[in-house]
């Protein structure tokens, strides 16, 4: 039985690695192309930054369509089978970046594509929860985000060195694709344990959809993800336009993943403690200073500095907010409690896209960032005063 029960608590079993690797090569592929795309959409297609802006913001709006829809499917069917499909869609989607010949077919692809990125997400998220033990699971979701984290470290620097040797975009799209396949493979030989199907159907309201329950903090993590949609969207050609960096954005991102590295890594000792809004709330302050660092300084060591500082902001808010999400939401909810934060991080995310793209055209960079660095300080002050109490009040003990 000692044994046992050991073996109920280990964090890092073999099913839990396989969803932390499919993750890896999730945001692998998408994180290698996600800084190159406004550069490839200017010199291939000669767009300008507004039309640059719709092209980014249909990917993040068709997987913030999808995603609530996902949530459903998730908590409704079989986890493993849903997660098999949808990443099975989002890899064979990035072949149509090969052969879409112009700026249309590519927005076409680009936002189709969003699809799967938003339903293959949510699969993938609950089915790392489920097969963390419950003791260890606010550390573990902690540590699921490193994958993401150091995807975002490598894939960045690897397309901006292929970009700089190459000036091939053809390669990138076929190594999105190749890593695509991996995580694939790893996602398939997850094992999931059979959930207890519900003897009485439940009527299909709205929250079957979106966890109406934690309102407050959806509109809160939708303001942060705002400011993530202008800066990094556009930091790769502002670098290049504005810095004279062709390479910088590849450095700027190896530190911002740097940062949320460490963060991740300290931080889950405060969310093994259960101390979630404390650790919340020194992400946020962290993220505040580096965005309005980014907007009010247009140097280099201003550059990357507040791009150490992002990092470490967010990588103690996000999985935080997460913990948060799935800490009001009952076990046959899950998929719904991490639609929700995705959902809500993808709304300010294409938000940020859209108007930031209108702001780089039509008025400067400099309104861009700091229009992120005031919405930043907005959600860390709504955070502080009222989110933080919200969720102490309605969290659950499951």
């Amino acid at each position: 039985m000692k044994n046992s029960a050991t073996e109920k608590e280990k964090l890092w079993n073999s099913d839990y690695l396989k969803a932390l690797g499919g993750n890896f090569m999730l945001f692998f592929s998408f994180y290698i192309l996600t800084p190159l795309i406004p550069i490839y959409l200017d010199e291939e297609f000669h767009a300008d930054k507004d039309l640059i802006g719709v092209v980014l913001s249909g990917y993040v709006l068709a997987a913030l369509l999808v995603r609530p829809f996902s949530a459903f499917f998730v908590d409704t069917f079989d986890r493993k089978k849903v997660l098999t499909i949808t990443f099975f869609l989002f890899f064979i989607l990035f072949s149509g970046y090969i052969g879409a010949g112009t700026v249309l077919m590519f927005a076409i692809v680009r936002t189709i594509h969003g699809l799967p990125f938003g339903a293959v997400t949510v699969a993938n998220n609950t089915v790392a929860i489920d097969v963390l033990p419950s003791s260890r699971r606010n550390e573990g979701v902690g540590f699921y985000g490193l994958s993401n984290n150091l995807a975002m470290a490598i894939a960045p620097s690897i397309g901006m060195f292929v970009y700089g040797r190459t000036g091939n975009f053809q390669i990138l799209f076929w190594i999105a694709l190749v890593t695509s396949l991996m995580g694939y493979i790893f996602a398939r030989s997850i094992r999931t344990r059979p959930r207890p199907r519900l003897r009485t159907k439940q009527k299909l309201s709205f929250d079957r959809f979106f966890m109406t329950s934690a309102w407050l903090l959806a509109i809160n993590i939708a303001l942060f993800g705002t400011c993530w949609g202008i800066m990094a969207n556009y930091v790769a050609i502002y670098a290049k336009e504005e810095m004279n960096l062709t390479d910088g954005t590849g450095i700027f991102f190896l530190l911002l993943s740097s940062g949320l590295f460490v963060s991740r890594l300290y931080g889950n000792k405060a969310l093994r403690k259960g101390k979630i809004v404390g650790n919340c709330v020194e992400g946020v302050i962290v993220s505040t200073v580096g965005y309005t660092l980014f907007a009010a300084v247009p140097h280099m060591w201003a550059f990357y500095t507040a791009a150490v500082l992002i990092g470490l902001g967010n990588g103690h808010m996000y999985p935080a907010f997460l913990n948060m999400f799935v800490g009001m939401a009952t076990p046959d909810r899950r998929g719904t409690a991490t639609s929700t934060i995705m959902t809500s991080w993808d709304i300010g995310m294409g938000l940020g896209m859209l108007f930031g793209g209108m702001l780089v055209e039509y008025v400067s960079y400099s309104s861009a960032f700091w229009a992120s660095s005031i919405c930043q300080a907005t959600g860390a002050m709504l955070f502080i005063v009222a989110t933080a109490a919200f969720f102490q009040k309605r969290r659950l003990s499951i």
